[in-house]
């Protein structure tokens, strides 16, 4: 088959290309490489002009005067040039209900020229889009990503990004994109929960991780046992990231000849990834109720992994022994937690080998890539 995958915001659609070339099918993916995770595409739409000096400076002014970000119009523009090479294929994916990630008016524009020239095409839900965030604003989990919206004032500004998803102008996007898509399909268990009901709705299919690419390495514990946690200004409330911070400032003072922290901020992800492979300990996130593509990557590493680990996700996968450590919104649940573990160092050995073999298991790209080519051709 050909296969067109639009949009890229974790290495899913990366890592299900490896796949689906693995099966011998013809694949392209094209996106703009989301910001300074700078993702691979065979076809960039990355706002390169908006991103010289040249350009970022009428984008900085016109983004202080009017909030608009110009560089979101390049991204529709560059798309709009590859429109010729973007024909033909027997399945489109999109990352998002909004893949472009242009003007609204132009996001549809150029969805219906995909739809218009393209055989199938389907939905990926493993992100907040209308029908998540609608779901989340409803309060219908014992808790979300939206737990800080509604108790802390200071998140706000963070949030506005999944507030934009229920505007009457994304609205239209929404409609547009679910009466032309054949199906959608679920990532893992924070987005099977929103669309289960749904007429569209085709199922979970895990997140694919190529294995292959990822070396693991059998934890050693030497002398400290090396504590990790990543920052993302963009996604610090989303990420429940102050619940970590504080959890570690305690640790410290309980345990801080037997730890060492390291801490990284806003980081590439080539530079992001050697960071953590010093680590025995991967913090996070708190709000999810399954794993996204950082915490898979950590674990088929062989780390230990502070993520979502629900019941839900135990029992989907009938898991009977910890692969992962299930991070909740409370301080004094985590660091006793993380007490257990240096208290107990072969069970931080035990649990980062069991969390390989999951990975290998139940998000082994091949298998997963057969799994997503069954459901396009039903």
């Amino acid at each position: 088959m050909r296969i067109l995958l639009i949009g890229e915001f974790s290495r899913l659609h990366n890592s299900l290309k490896e796949g689906l070339v693995a099966h011998g099918h013809e694949v392209v993916i094209v996106a703009n490489g989301d910001g300074f995770k700078n993702y691979p595409a065979d076809l960039s739409t990355k706002a390169k002009w908006c991103e010289t000096l040249i350009g970022n400076i009428p984008r900085q002014i016109i983004f202080r005067l009017t909030k608009f970000d110009i560089a979101t119009l390049e991204f529709g523009i560059r798309f709009y040039f590859h429109l010729n090479q973007l024909k033909n294929f027997d399945v489109v994916q999109l990352i998002n209900e909004a893949p472009i990630q242009t003007t609204p008016k132009l996001e549809r524009f150029l969805l219906k020229k995909i739809f218009k020239h393209n055989k199938k095409t389907f939905l990926l839900c493993c992100g907040v889009d209308y029908m998540v965030a609608k779901y989340l604003t409803k309060k219908k989990e014992r808790y979300s990503i939206m737990n800080p919206y509604f108790e802390n004032p200071k998140s706000r500004k963070e949030y506005q990004f999944i507030l934009n998803f229920l505007k009457s102008d994304h609205k239209k996007t929404h409609d547009l994109v679910y009466k032309n898509v054949h199906g959608v399909i679920a990532s893992d268990i924070d987005y099977f929960l929103p669309m289960q009901k749904h007429i569209k709705f085709l199922g979970m299919l895990p997140n694919p991780v190529n294995i292959n690419k990822i070396e693991f390495s059998e934890l050693e514990i030497k002398n400290k046992i090396i504590i990790f946690l990543g920052i993302n200004r963009g996604t610090y409330y989303t990420k429940g990231i102050s619940f970590f911070e504080k959890a570690l400032e305690i640790l410290k003072q309980k345990m801080g000849d037997r730890i060492e922290i390291i801490i990284a901020e806003n980081l590439p992800y080539q530079n992001y990834i050697y960071k953590y492979n010093q680590a025995h300990i991967i913090l996070d996130q708190i709000y999810g109720f399954d794993q996204g593509y950082n915490a898979l990557e950590a674990m088929a590493k062989g780390k230990v992994v502070f993520t979502g680990a629900e019941k839900e996700w135990e029992e989907y996968y009938n898991l009977s022994e910890k692969v992962a450590i299930n991070a909740l919104p409370d301080i004094y649940y985590l660091v006793a937690e993380l007490e257990n573990l240096v208290n107990n160092p072969t069970h931080i050995i035990a649990i980062g080998k069991r969390a390989r073999k999951f990975v290998e298991k139940e998000h082994n790209y091949i298998n997963i890539a057969e799994k997503y080519c069954e459901t396009w051709n039903k």
